[in-house]
This record gives C-alpha cells, sequence and structure tokens, in this order.
C-alpha cells in the first residue's frame, strides 16, 4: 500500500503541475491521499509513543510545506498538515467529553478550510469513516462523502477516490500481500518533502528555459 500510495501521489503532482489539461494524471492521483488517510488510522491505533507520532509528522509537515507551496503554486498547508490534525482531532474525540471535543473538532475543520488545508474537512471527514465505520459502510459512506463535496465544492475527479475503499473492504487478501511488501523507513518518511522538491525544481528550470 505504501508504494501504491506514493506513486499515485507522484502521478497526481506530475499531472497537477506538467499535464495540467490531462484528467486521467489527477483521477489516478485520487488513489493516494486515501491510502494516506487508512493509514493514518492505523498509524494512530498501533503507535506506541503518540507524542513521537506527532512530532513526526509535524516535522514532515514542516519540511514539506515550502516545496508544496512552490510545486503546486499554492499557500495553503500541505496534506501531511491536514493528516496531523486529523490525529489530534482522534484523539480529542477518544480522551475528552463531547462538550469539548464536539465544538474542538468543528472549529479545527472551520480552521482548516479558512487555512486551505489540503483536502481540509474532507480529510477529517474521510480519516473519521476509516475510524469508526466498516465493511459496507465504509463504502457506503465514502460514497456519500464524495457526493456532498461534489455539490460543496464541485470536486468530480474526487468520486475516483472511493476505488482505495472498495478495494480495502472487498479485496482483503489482495490488500494483506501488498501490506506485507515493507519500505524502508526512511523512504516511506521523505517521499512526500523530496518528491515535491525535485517538481520545484523542475518547474524552476523549465520555467527559465522559456
Amino acid at each position: 500500500m505504501q508504494l501504491i500510495a506514493m506513486l499515485t501521489m507522484l502521478i497526481d503532482h506530475i499531472g497537477l503541475v506538467f499535464f495540467k489539461d490531462q484528467a486521467v494524471w489527477r483521477m489516478i492521483g485520487r488513489i493516494a491521499f486515501p491510502i494516506y488517510a487508512y493509514f493514518i488510522v492505523l498509524g494512530y491505533k498501533h503507535t506506541r509513543n503518540l507524542k513521537l507520532y506527532l512530532v513526526r509528522l509535524f516535522i514532515i509537515a514542516l519540511l514539506s510545506q515550502i516545496p508544496f507551496m512552490l510545486a503546486l503554486g499554492t499557500r495553503g498547508v500541505n496534506a501531511v498538515g491536514t493528516l496531523l490534525m486529523c490525529v489530534i482531532i482522534l484523539y480529542l474525540i477518544e480522551n475528552t467529553a463531547r462538550w469539548i471535543w464536539l465544538p474542538a473538532v468543528i472549529a479545527m475543520s472551520v480552521a482548516m478550510e479558512a487555512l486551505s488545508f489540503d483536502y481540509g474537512l474532507y480529510g477529517v471527514l474521510l480519516v473519521l469513516i476509516y475510524k469508526y465505520t466498516k465493511s459496507h459502510y465504509m463504502v457506503l459512506c465514502h460514497f456519500a462523502l464524495n457526493v456532498l463535496f461534489l455539490f460543496l465544492k464541485g470536486w468530480v475527479i474526487e468520486a475516483y477516490s472511493i476505488i482505495t475503499t472498495i478495494a480495502i473492504v472487498y479485496a482483503p487478501t489482495v490488500w494483506k500481500q501488498v501490506e506485507n511488501m515493507r519500505m524502508p523507513r526512511w523512504v516511506w518518511r521523505s517521499f512526500y518533502p523530496v518528491h515535491l522538491t525535485v517538481i520545484a525544481v523542475l518547474e524552476f528550470v523549465i520555467s527559465m528555459k522559456k
């Protein structure tokens, strides 16, 4: 799954930067974020040190921010920053009273939308779907989420992201075999900021030649 996530994210960002008129790159890229969201849920569940997990996400998000802005031409916050917020939200939900976590989660979600976090509220809701639903309900909730954001933001291509959820739910044997293909930790953790840096450099070089 890690390899698929990295490859499809790379395809997505290459398409976004260099082939904006070719939607197929973005369609393939829709597979990536749900995998990262799914791994965040697994990571939150199995981590032995939540503080270290949060610090690690924060460092990756921090290292990725400038390459993210340069490569993709945005002033928003990168997807790892969104996933970091999602972990904090999961912690609040499971460790504080409802009268505390509910307004806190709403406020955080509003702030993420206002500050243009990558995926924003969509990312939060997808992580919650992966955390608190199973089997057919997970697919149905993800489908409903895509329909909601089709009306809210006109996200048509995002509908392809449900492919990942369908695979997680209905192809467990295949996913188990893929999960056994472990990626070196340094590659997994460094890929996001490194690939954004490379794209930003390539974009700069190409623009200089023009």
